[in-house]
């Protein structure tokens, strides 16, 4: 009899404990690309791009102008001179490589800083609606892959409107 009690309790204990559990969702990819502060961190992103890619022509222009300048006056380097050349042309052209490599890391990493900030905005204004309205967990929809969501608990909509972006029907 007690064993029978005791799998009742816990059983409804287990019971109450889900039933106490209020999950949501949140597309905060969408919400993002509906932030009209996007605009302005888009034309950052474009305007650091060009910067990186100003940087790059730069070196290619100078490692052009050291290959024209070697092709040209070749004969007339001694073999020591002609061996200091090709060294500076080709750390050149490691340094260009680097360059490349470097400036998509680069570019990545001034998108993580000027999106975070926009990222932190959805993450206060989510926070506050699930405090308000008893959620215990909220899980991302972007690429989840989860087969059904009941629209009810979805919490784009109402993080949307506390953050006074316009939402389409």
């Amino acid at each position: 009899m007690k064993k029978i009690t005791l799998l009742v309790l816990i059983f409804l204990t287990g019971f109450q404990i889900n039933a106490q559990s209020k999950v949501g969702t949140i597309d905060s990819e969408f919400i993002l690309s509906k932030m009209p502060e996007l605009t302005k961190v888009q034309e950052d992103l474009n305007a650091y791009n060009k910067k990186l890619e100003g940087d790059l022509k730069v070196k290619v222009d100078e490692y052009q102008a050291k290959i024209e300048a070697y092709k040209t006056q070749a004969e007339t380097f001694s073999d020591p001179m002609k061996k200091t050349k090709q060294e500076e042309i080709i750390t050149l052209e490691n340094d260009i490589a680097k360059f490349r490599q470097n400036g998509s890391k680069l570019f990545q990493i001034k998108q993580n800083q000027l999106l975070q900030p926009l990222y932190q905005k959805i993450g206060k204004t989510l926070e506050d609606i699930a405090k308000a309205e008893g959620y215990s967990q909220v899980l991302t929809i972007t690429s989840s892959g989860l087969a059904y969501i009941d629209p009810k608990f979805d919490l784009t909509k109402s993080v949307m409107t506390k953050l006074g972006i316009k939402t389409e029907e």
